[in-house]
């Protein structure tokens, strides 16, 4: 069923979950707050919203090379323990999301790293895009609206679809994961290199070569 936005700030406000967490468990309720309440908890994503605000200032710094050695990653994911961080649940976690970025070059963690200047630059082309696609104008800034939206799925890792199960997102997966180890863990940053990347000469899609490797 269609759920209003009322009721997913409402959820929002009681629980700390995240809003996408909140709107999938009132349309798994059926509208019914209480229940999806219930739901966050069974799956531990009210809890983990708790545990968000706490500080996470150990962790590893994971690293992915890809076959070939065409692509490298490295990423720095913090938890609250040195004990944690060396767990083989963190430890998977880690590569997994080393390997996902060597896959889907995102640009940004989250969205707030996005400049001002950058979104008002892909709205300038998106703007464009639409207008010479022959859409009305009156329409066209909602349509830019939605594909600044998508330009965040493409490039803000936590909202990106994750590679091993493109069901979920990042986000989701940090949550599950915060849930099921009990402490906060953050993903704080990252650098992906491509090799002869910005250099003029024939590329390969390496991309779908670690894609076809992640899901394996």
């Amino acid at each position: 069923m269609a759920v209003n936005a009322s009721a997913v700030k409402e959820l929002r406000e009681k629980t700390g979950a995240g809003m996408l967490d909140c709107k999938k468990a009132l349309e798994e309720a059926n509208g019914d707050i209480a229940r999806a309440s219930e739901i966050l908890r069974e799956k531990g994503l009210a809890a983990a919203a708790k545990k968000g605000d706490r500080i996470a200032t150990e962790g590893v710094v994971q690293s992915y090379i890809h076959a070939n050695g065409r692509i490298g990653v490295l990423v720095e994911i913090n938890c609250e323990t040195d004990f944690v961080a060396m767990t083989d649940q963190f430890q998977a976690f880690a590569k997994d999301i080393a390997m996902h970025i060597a896959a889907s070059a995102p640009k940004f963690v989250r969205r707030d790293e996005v400049s001002a200047d950058e979104i008002e630059k892909e709205k300038e082309i998106l703007k464009a895009q639409a207008l010479n696609e022959g859409k009305p104008e009156k329409i066209v800034e909602k349509m830019v609206e939605g594909r600044i939206s998508k330009y965040y799925e493409e490039f803000c890792l936590l909202e990106q679809s994750f590679v091993k199960d493109p069901d979920k997102t990042i986000e989701e997966l940090l949550k599950e994961k915060i849930a099921t180890i009990g402490e906060n863990i953050s993903i704080r940053r990252f650098v992906r290199y491509e090799l002869g990347e910005g250099l003029e000469k024939k590329q390969d899609n390496f991309v779908e070569e670690v894609m076809a490797q992640a899901k394996m």
